[in-house]
């Protein structure tokens, strides 16, 4: 009969046990408490000033006297009491010469103690009482940094991976969607983890570091563990930071016990997950290395090279910074083979959102396709994220099923922001409608815009409003006649704002912002200027560490990065000139949209299409569209709502 749990003893926490440092902290205050108790045993007696017990002795009231080193003790002459009661008084210290002389005189018998002897316990004590407290804070500092606590010295060099935390991975690559390429290159290895031998008659190596690369959330985590699940291997998984202790010396001995645990399981698979944060190149910032992380770099890359040709042993580390590497990590012989793992394109999003909805109670699964084509740029964390979002929805309501407006909902939620209430004014009420109005009719009136889906005035996490767009097709290369039609839309709501309200306002910085980022990219990345030509002019790159960035010379002269500024602000000005024209061309159909936006809030492409070109005009339907996520640097292929921000 199994044994309830809940009625088990917990167990002990190891942080909260009593060790012997505590033990002798808390003899050596038992021991000082005796000591302090001792050293005042003796009859009851009573403290009187020195002058007073002289006039005692004087007037015959003493019967014996008990000279101390420093204090004089008396007992009274009367034998009324049957205890004795002792008078004590401190002596001057410069000593009293009528002292002896009156108490012969009284006839006093005089008894001289001996002086007391320090002993050598008493410097020791302090001392003990000084080093258990020490040893008990260097104990509880190894439990922090180190486990020292919990397994000894050698608890401080295994870390998290002494053992594999499964011994077979229940991942396998039928759980890996959208990574189609990575993962053919990493399923050849699988046949050298289940065959090693086959690989060794023939002499052939199998590389043993492969370097997984790609953005946060693309599954190089998953991919990992799907290779050792579909090879059936223990999966040994750790992270950089698991390494970096504040001992130097630690982290490299965690590296060696892995690498002998995983040898001594092979075959098997190691993971080292964020390996940039030990991996990072050496030598570089104004301070030097780090020693600790530097020695644990130096360790692993010597594991790398202590395999032999037969060992079965397959090291994974996953990065999304491979920039910032040591080169020595990446030459033959370490992580040599490189897999990279890209954003998943509409097929692959709509597999992946197949994968985490087996389990959910979708309305309609055809709900998912609409949601795969409207998020470019998802990653496959994001698309989870999305579906999760979707199912909270769903419970809020108390339904059994997630519709269609819930996976909507949850898309704007993760790309924009919670819905916030704020008291807006109706005169800001009425500008924002006017800025949104503009980035709609220019998308809408420009030939080669993203088609649109909706746009809003509902304020949502940081923004106040939003237009939405979808991609036609998914994007590798940008266009320039498509990137000045973008520079177009951006500017076009504080066209309308100057336009049809006659001042603008702070709401379009965002707009300001992305816009002069894409201008600037334009002419000083892509050479799209007839007058400065295909020059690479950007102004720095991107570089992690201080010393690199101070030690970058200059690529162009002043006057060459003001022409630079030059064209980006023609760029800028002409698109806001386009954009006021579509304004003043269209102003009719745009105050009707704006009148329309005020009423209801949130307008879908169908009533946006009915604002903009009633009656027989009417533009091309285009279809159903879902708006895309916000865009990262400027040559991204993804897009973003245009929004007014606060």
């Amino acid at each position: 009969m199994a044994r309830d749990p809940s009625n088990q003893p917990p167990k002990p926490d190891p942080a909260n046990r009593v060790g012997w440092s505590e033990l002798l902290a808390l003899a050596a205050l038992l021991f000082m408490g005796v000591i302090a108790v001792l050293s005042d045993a003796g009859p009851p007696q009573q403290t009187l000033p020195y002058s007073e017990l002289k006039q005692m002795i004087r007037r015959g009231d003493v019967n014996q006297a008990l000279l101390e080193e420093n204090a004089i003790r008396v007992s009274a002459a009367s034998s009324d009491s049957v205890e004795t009661t002792w008078y004590r008084a401190v002596t001057p210290s410069q000593g009293d010469p009528e002292l002896l002389p009156l108490l012969e005189a009284q006839g006093v018998e005089i008894t001289a103690e001996t002086p007391r002897g320090v002993s050598i316990f008493s410097y020791l004590l302090p001392w003990l009482l000084i080093l258990g407290v020490y040893v008990w804070y260097q104990r509880r500092m190894m439990e922090r940094f180190g486990g020292l606590g919990s397994g000894g010295m050698g608890g401080i060099f295994t870390g998290r991976f002494a053992t594999p935390t499964e011994q077979r991975s229940p991942v396998t690559f039928a759980d890996v969607a959208g990574q189609d390429q990575a993962k053919k290159e990493v399923a050849e290895l699988v046949e050298f983890l289940r065959e090693p031998e086959r690989f060794g008659k023939v002499g052939a190596e199998v590389p043993h570091g492969v370097l997984l690369m790609g953005p946060p959330g693309t599954g190089k985590t998953l991919l990992a563990r799907a290779l050792a699940g579909e090879a059936e291997v223990p999966f040994f998984s750790t992270s950089g930071s698991e390494f970096i202790e504040v001992f130097v010396g630690v982290g490299a001995g965690r590296v060696r016990r892995m690498f002998e645990a995983a040898r001594n399981a092979a075959p098997a698979v190691i993971f080292i997950d964020e390996l940039d944060s030990i991996g990072r190149t050496r030598g570089t910032g104004l301070g030097g290395g780090h020693d600790e992380r530097e020695q644990t770099l130096n360790q692993i890359l010597a594991e790398l090279d202590g395999f032999g040709g037969k060992e079965a042993v397959v090291v994974l580390a996953a990065t999304n910074r491979p920039d910032v590497l040591d080169p020595a990590l990446l030459r033959p012989g370490r992580f040599d083979r490189h897999v990279i793992l890209n954003l998943p394109d509409k097929t692959a999003r709509r597999a992946i959102l197949d994968i985490h909805a087996r389990d959910l109670p979708l309305a309609d699964p055809a709900d998912l396709g609409t949601i795969a084509e409207g998020t470019p740029g998802f990653s496959g964390a994001d698309l989870k994220n999305l579906l999760n979002e979707a199912a909270i929805q769903a419970a809020r309501r108390r339904a059994a099923t997630i519709t269609g407006a819930d996976l909507q909902e949850a898309r704007d939620k993760v790309m924009m922001g919670t819905v916030r209430t704020l008291a807006i004014q109706p005169e800001e009420r009425h500008r924002l409608a006017v800025h949104e109005a503009g980035h709609t009719a220019a998308a809408y009136y420009s030939p080669g815009a993203d088609p649109l889906y909706k746009v809003t005035i509902i304020p949502r996490g940081r923004s106040l409003g939003g237009t939405h767009m979808l991609e036609r097709d998914e994007h590798h290369t940008l266009p320039e006649d498509y990137l000045n039609t973008q520079l177009i839309v951006l500017l076009a709501g504080r066209a309308a704002e100057k336009r049809l309200i006659g001042t603008v306002s702070s709401g379009a910085d965002d707009d300001i912002k992305r816009a002069t980022a894409l201008a600037r990219s334009m002419v000083a990345r892509w050479g799209m200027t007839e007058d400065l030509g295909p020059v690479d002019l950007r102004q720095s790159e991107d570089q992690p560490f201080l010393g690199q960035t101070m030690a970058l010379p200059r690529e162009h002269a002043d006057e060459t990065a003001a022409r630079v500024d030059s064209e980006v602000m023609a760029l800028l000005k002409d698109a806001e000139a386009k954009a006021t024209g579509i304004i003043a061309q269209h102003e009719r159909e745009i105050r009707r949209l704006i009148d329309r936006l005020e009423a209801s809030e949130v307008l879908d492409a169908d009533e946006i299409e009915a604002c903009l070109a009633p009656g027989p005009a009417k533009r091309a339907k285009s279809p159903k569209p879902v708006r895309t996520p916000p865009a990262g640097d400027a040559g991204s292929t993804k897009s973003r709502p245009t929004e007014m921000t606060p």
